[in-house]
């Protein structure tokens, strides 16, 4: 029988083991350093935004458990293209989702994101899978303090 939470933990694992957009962005119109102490978790997060605020590329570099790269990696699929409110707009619903009651159902229009939307069950791990998204808020809003879990 077909599992989906197996499905959920393929996509992890491929995302850790072979994590999209991971790499340093000399050009990049905004970066922001995360660090997540209780994990280890540590990234730095590139953005570059054209005139218009959408975001052109995005990449990041560092290391951590399997979540928090993961997370880092489809976080970057998913903001290609997108506007910084979308962005912010997809933040939200990202954060609610992982923060949210296990019993209530995740948010709709995630996308792949929703593969870790199992963390909610684990709160020690909402950390290493928040710690991009935090450091993407950062580094949009300009903030050049390292964005910390604890």
């Amino acid at each position: 029988m077909f599992d989906l939470n197996d499905l959920y933990q393929e996509v992890v694992v491929d995302h850790n083991r072979s994590p999209r957009n991971f790499h340093a962005m000399p050009d990049a119109s905004c970066k922001a350093d995360g660090f997540n102490p209780l994990c280890g978790d540590k990234l730095t997060l590139y953005l570059r935004l054209n005139d218009e605020g959408v975001i052109e590329d995005i990449s990041f570099e560092g290391s951590g458990c399997a979540i928090s790269v993961a997370s880092a990696s489809l976080m970057t699929e998913q903001l290609k293209g997108k506007t910084e409110a979308e962005a912010e707009a997809l933040f939200e619903r990202f954060h609610e989702m992982v923060t949210s009651d296990v019993s209530e159902p995740a948010p709709e229009n995630l996308g792949k994101l929703a593969v870790l939307s199992g963390v909610r069950e684990f709160p020690s791990r909402i950390k290493c899978a928040s710690l991009c998204w935090h450091t993407m808020k950062s580094a949009l809003e300009g903030d050049q303090a390292p964005v910390k879990t604890e």
